[in-house]
């Protein structure tokens, strides 16, 4: 069972900003969320293309640079009611792929699942990572 069962409450574009905002991470990386990144809609079509797996959500949203290639991910879904959880993480977990970039990656050590309510979260990133899979958790408190 994840971390807390209750539900986040907004928008997964409201999550995203909460988790950027709570992180502790380096004004570099700040200034990377605001001038290098870019929120893209995951549809039932490009799914498999984030999570490595195709998954049944209600909505799907991801932080990615625009730029590429830059080893960065950062992507959020809402899984659907009564969705194992459990199965659904796991599956992204073992699917995931750290070389989507093609001439870069991600230490596979730096590839986080984990979800809060119905809520699941991927992050892809060497620097940043642990300090936002923190924030994400800490949004379930």
């Amino acid at each position: 069972k994840g971390s807390g069962s209750s539900n986040l409450e907004g928008s997964l574009d409201d999550i995203l900003t909460q988790i950027y905002e709570k992180a502790e991470l380096e004004d570099s990386f700040r200034e990377y969320i605001e001038t290098g990144l870019m929120k893209t809609e995951i549809t039932a079509e490009n799914c498999a293309s984030y999570f490595g797996v195709d998954l049944e959500f209600e909505s799907g949203l991801a932080s990615e640079p625009v730029m590429m290639p830059s080893a960065y991910l950062l992507a959020l879904i809402r899984v659907k009611e009564g969705a194992d959880i459990e199965k659904i993480k796991a599956d992204i977990k073992a699917n995931a792929d750290p070389m989507r970039w093609i001439c870069v990656g991600v230490d596979p050590a730096n590839v986080f699942v984990e979800n809060v309510g119905d809520v699941v979260v991927l992050i892809m990133s060497d620097n940043a990572g642990q300090a936002l899979k923190d924030a994400f958790l800490s949004l379930g408190k």
